[in-house]
């Protein structure tokens, strides 16, 4: 028997544990905090159904690509193409980009599957699979609230528009440099970050 593993064979701890080691895989992780209220801000700036579809589409692909490593799929680039979701996201934002509601859904998709995959691949020893997914869904999408309300919060500031327009476009620009830094350091794994 294996450390640990009494405790988690009793009724409900092991879900409970697993549901918080899920909940807070997302809050702790830089790259994942940054990208999560990116899509947040975007889907608030975009406007319209992207408002709902974008974070939607996030949560839903993640989930799926949550799954990949316990079916022994790999992402060999799944670190880089995190760091290159917030410094795409980022720049997204900075320079008022609004695609298409089905290009922007499977651009945040393509994002959400490398998320997925982390998490799914960080997944502890033991724990129940249903209940570490519904943690990291669930703060994922309290990040994308947050997001949300941020750039409607922004947007509904009583200054002129130029005034609200800068103040999206320099939260955009802080989520594109950090992205940029996260990038610089995932290319070079003997780099450790340093926020």
């Amino acid at each position: 028997m294996q450390k640990g593993q009494y405790c988690c064979e009793h009724a409900g701890i092991g879900e409970a544990a697993s549901f918080l080691h899920g909940l807070t895989h997302p809050a702790v992780g830089q790259d994942h905090v940054c990208a999560m209220l990116a899509v947040g801000l975007w889907a608030a700036r975009t406007g319209g159904r992207s408002m709902w579809a974008l974070p939607l589409a996030f949560v839903n692909v993640m989930a799926l690509g949550g799954i990949l490593p316990l079916l022994g799929i790999g992402q060999p680039f799944a670190e880089q193409g995190i760091a290159l979701s917030v410094l795409l996201l980022g720049i997204l934002i900075a320079a008022s980009v609004r695609l298409p509601l089905w290009l922007g859904s499977c651009l945040v998709g393509l994002f959400a599957l490398w998320h997925g995959h982390a998490h799914g691949a960080e997944i502890p020893p033991l724990a129940s699979g249903t209940a570490y997914a519904l943690g990291f869904a669930l703060t994922t999408s309290l990040l994308h609230a947050a997001g949300i309300a941020s750039g409607l919060w922004m947007q509904r500031q009583n200054v002129w528009h130029g005034a609200r327009e800068r103040l999206v476009r320099m939260a955009g620009t802080g989520i594109a440099l950090c992205g940029a830094y996260l990038v610089s350091t995932a290319v070079r794994p003997d780099r450790t970050p340093v926020f």
